[in-house]
């Protein structure tokens, strides 16, 4: 099979969705190491899990891992079915 090369045309919209203040503010320094937008790592972030691969190299991982310190992210990929608005979780 033949891997196409070069930009592809996509056609983006606005989404409203809400998440976690630490994972944000990790992800917004992600992308700025990185030099992307935070939707354009979203975007590679999500396309990468949906084909069961990793977004990121050791390298990556490795400054992912500092991030994560620097802004107190703490949840791991197992706590994602168990996140309750803080609001709401004494209800």
């Amino acid at each position: 099979m033949k891997q196409e090369t070069g930009p592809k045309k996509v056609q983006r919209v606005q989404i409203g969705a809400r998440m976690e203040k630490t994972l944000v503010k990790t992800l917004k320094a992600l992308a700025e190491y990185l030099d992307l937008s935070l939707g354009d790592l979203l975007e590679g972030i999500t396309l990468h899990a949906l084909e069961g691969k990793s977004a990121f190299s050791p390298k990556t991982l490795g400054h992912i891992k500092r991030l994560r310190t620097i802004y107190g992210l703490e949840l791991r990929a197992q706590d994602s079915h168990r996140l309750v608005e803080e609001d709401h979780a004494g209800k």
